[in-house]
């Protein structure tokens, strides 16, 4: 548990500190705290419970680095990322991105999909649109919500965050 805390503390850190600088901008600031244990209980009722919130999100990231696949949630996020895009540049130089860290032979962050995918991708991001990555992060998707994800809900870690704290009677004053 002590390893978990350590990395989802990282990335906590991470993301805040670039929320930090962004929202300098913004003018917005938000902490990332503990979540209640009600709170991660939901993440047990849907997979986009968890991912909609920035904690879950960043506790399911460190569990998928322990489980050395954090290359799934990363494609995942980076299509979102993608989706957003307004500028036919911007979306071209992306998708060559995503393609290169993620789908071509021997990329670093390397994703488990299927051939045909990849030759389908291989052949779109040329003229780049919104949804050439949408059957690979539809797979990734899959993959995450169907093994990982019930592996999160199961973990020691997550156990821990749904677990309520006795209040001691030192700490109700009496």
């Amino acid at each position: 548990i002590k390893d978990w805390k350590t990395r989802l503390s990282y990335f906590l850190q991470n993301s805040s500190n670039s929320n930090k600088r962004k929202s300098k901008k913004a003018g917005k600031y938000r902490n990332y705290f503990r979540p209640s244990p009600e709170e991660a209980q939901l993440w047990s009722e849907a997979f986009d419970e968890l991912l909609a919130n920035k904690y879950g999100l960043a506790a399911f990231r460190a569990f998928l680095k322990s489980e050395f696949c954090e290359e799934n949630i990363e494609f995942w996020l980076a299509c979102e990322d993608f989706k957003k895009t307004k500028s036919p540049q911007k979306l071209t130089s992306k998708a060559k991105k995503i393609y290169n860290d993620f789908i071509e032979k021997e990329a670093p962050k390397e994703i488990n999909i299927d051939f045909q995918t990849k030759n389908l991708i291989a052949q779109n991001i040329q003229d780049a649109t919104h949804t050439c990555f949408s059957a690979a992060q539809k797979r990734v998707y899959s993959l995450m919500e169907n093994n990982s994800y019930p592996r999160f809900l199961e973990s020691q870690f997550y156990q821990e965050l749904c677990k309520k704290t006795p209040i001691s009677r030192a700490a109700q004053g009496t």
